[in-house]
């Protein structure tokens, strides 16, 4: 499943918030919507995107 790339995350559990793409526009308000995606402190969610 493919999602657009300016769909911000916030999910604080995740293990990969700090390398996400999601992350930063959620936090920076560049995303058009935020959703929670799946991601867990030992397991990143697979639909992040690279900084």
């Amino acid at each position: 499943m493919s999602y657009p790339t300016n769909i911000g995350c916030e999910n604080p559990d995740c293990i990969a918030k700090d390398k996400c793409k999601r992350q930063v526009i959620a936090k920076d308000g560049s995303a058009i919507d935020i959703k929670s995606f799946s991601g867990s402190a030992e397991k990143k969610c697979g639909k992040f995107l690279v900084k």
